[in-house]
């Protein structure tokens, strides 16, 4: 199966951050406060410097006039100075509380709905193209990420740029001289963190896309451990593994390494312009150009300034996760969905079970068809074995008729009613299924049996166990119905999981039925017993059955022999023995290898 390939080609750093904003909207009264919160707190800090340099002046002038502090002059200013910094502090600790709790917290809780919610438009296709565990890891990683980086993120622009400008004004206002040396040192920062920060981009995007498939290859190799040692696979799996694991270490630290270079050529550059501002700065205040406190106050600016930059850089690799992130889930969530419902859907008042398909054509690629031209109508009741080799469509016939595929031309009719014009779950719900490969969830054999019939009681699911065959071997366990079923469901046997299946589609009471190859994995006493309880499930329902073993099929109604698309032969099984053609020389071939 074929990787996703979605996560290689993120969308630009712009477009992300423009869909981050949209979808913050439900919650943008709350998000607005908290940034006129984070606004306050940055510019209750910023007149601190300026104010412990009013009161470094005052002592100083004081000191040199009087030979005292003016004591009375200076408290009023340490009051409204502790004042400000208590405020500052205040709205710092709600604008985290709003943002953790109101915002990123409900946000990210949003992301997960939307994603499982997407998961349920998806057509079937985008399935055969995707791995699990890419998923898997944008809905954990992904999302976690945003939640945890979103509120630091927000923070550090809000404040970083609000102490930026209102560093400049007060700088400014202190000395223009003093503040073109600080802006030169400055400027030269910021160039090499952006610099550093657009190589960093593309490692990051990397990393994520890499992690999703090393998620991918550990669940496969997990949940495949038996078919790896049976086969002998173990050290291919283990260099396969080992090459993903090289390419995420390389993505990762070439992420790292260049995200982090951006916080010492910054602290470089910085601190060379911090060692103008003391040299330029004393000299000005020797030539009673600036006041002493004036030159404190603006060296604690310079730091302002610096300490932004300094985040930003520090936080580099954060921010382009939570983007490269970011760029994942809505990469995810745009992806297209199944066509729409039809607006006026139908239903049928009584099911009788009669289905025909007129004139079907279908290609999973265009220009390479594996349904051509398919008609066939099929009685009420009737039991009907679709058989043919691999590829020729059968299992593509039952995709067609559940509607996980549409038709490109042709139709399928239940008892007259368009397929097209029912809602899919209408539709599905008229079908039960029992595939090859069995279904079972972490719980109860009774959780598992009453799955598509949550109203029946144990001693109804007792009667149709009986019916079925399951009776005996459910009875048999210790704890009987309340018997637990591990996450891998590897407590039962084959044969067991087929007839807990089929038992389930009996209690559901579907009035169609699909069968596809529901006893190849199983030996033949219990290929038996199985096939009694389909007899079972079967019986006065409109049935289809694909199947390899075609001694399963004998007593079928009717019978279609598919090949590269089209029914080339049909009838019964005596039938099509007597024509001597394609089904008799698959039927023989069988007994022959038998």
């Amino acid at each position: 199966m074929s990787r996703s390939k979605s996560a290689g080609k993120p969308q630009n750093i712009r477009q992300a951050i423009i869909r981050l904003a949209r979808a913050l909207k439900p919650w943008r009264w709350a998000f607005a406060f908290s940034c006129f919160l984070a606004v306050a707190s940055t510019l209750l800090a910023l007149f601190g410097p300026k104010i412990l340099g009013d009161i470094t002046t005052r002592a100083v002038e004081s000191l040199t006039a009087t030979g005292q502090v003016d004591w009375p002059a200076i408290t009023p200013l340490f009051f409204l100075l502790a004042g400000l910094y208590i405020l500052s502090s205040l709205s710092s600790f709600v604008f985290d509380y709003i943002v953790h709790n109101k915002v990123t917290a409900l946000f990210a809780k949003s992301l997960r709905e939307q994603i499982v919610a997407k998961i349920s438009r998806l057509p079937v296709s985008h399935f055969d193209k995707v791995q699990p565990g890419d998923v898997i890891s944008r809905i954990n990683n992904d999302v976690g990420l945003i939640d945890s980086s979103l509120s630091e993120s927000i923070m550090q622009v809000i404040s970083g740029f609000t102490t930026v400008v209102g560093s400049v004004v007060i700088m400014i206002s202190l000395s223009l001289p003093l503040s073109l040396v600080a802006f030169a040192g400055i400027a030269i920062a910021i160039f090499a963190a952006s610099r550093t920060a657009g190589l960093a981009q593309k490692f990051f995007r990397d990393e994520r896309k890499v992690l999703g498939e090393i998620n991918d290859l550990i669940e496969e190799d997990y949940t495949g451990q038996q078919i790896i040692k049976s086969n002998s696979h173990g050290a291919k799996s283990l260099a396969k593994f080992d090459k993903v694991n090289q390419n995420l270490f390389t993505a990762s630290w070439s992420s790292q390494f260049y995200g982090a270079l951006a916080f010492p050529l910054v602290s470089i550059f910085s601190n060379l312009s911090y060692v103008a501002v003391c040299l330029v700065g004393g000299m000005l205040a020797i030539n009673k150009a600036i006041t002493i406190g004036g030159v404190q106050a603006f060296i604690q600016y310079v730091h302002n300034i610096r300490r932004p930059l300094t985040q930003v850089a520090e936080s580099a690799a954060t921010i382009q996760h939570l983007l490269s992130a970011a760029e994942r889930v809505f990469d995810f969530l745009d992806q297209p969905e199944q066509a729409p419902e039809t607006e006026n859907p139908q239903t049928i008042a009584k099911v009788r079970g009669a289905v025909e398909f007129h004139n079907v054509n279908f290609a999973y690629k265009e220009g390479h068809p594996v349904i051509k031209n398919f008609s066939v109508k099929i009685e009420p009741g009737s039991k009907v074995a679709i058989v043919g080799p691999t590829g020729a469509g059968k299992t593509t016939l039952i995709n067609l008729l559940m509607r996980f595929y549409e038709p490109n031309s042709g139709y399928i009719t239940i008892d007259g009613v368009p397929t097209q014009g029912m809602e899919r779950g209408y539709l599905r719900g008229l079908f039960g299924m029992v595939l090859q490969d069995t279904w079972l969830f972490s719980g109860t054999i009774l959780d598992n049996l009453r799955y598509g019939n949550q109203d029946c009681s144990l001693e109804q699911v007792r009667q149709v166990a009986k019916t079925s065959g399951l009776d005996h071997f459910v009875e048999s366990l210790p704890e009987t119905y309340m018997t637990k079923i591990n996450e891998d469901s590897d407590n039962v046997s084959a044969g067991e999981k087929q007839l807990l299946t089929i038992t389930r589609a009996m209690l559901a009471g579907h009035p169609m039925m699909i069968l596809d190859e529901a006893t190849s994995n199983v030996d033949t006493r219990t290929e038996q017993i199985i096939q009694d309880a389909m007899n079972h499930l079967t019986r006065g329902r409109t049935s289809f059955v694909i199947a390899h073993r075609l001694s399963t099929i004998r007593n079928a109604d009717l019978i279609l022999v598919m090949k590269d698309g089209n029914v080339v032969e049909q009838g019964t099984h005596h039938d099509l023995l007597q024509q001597n053609g394609f089904y008799t020389e698959l039927y023989n071939s069988q007994f022959e290898t038998d």
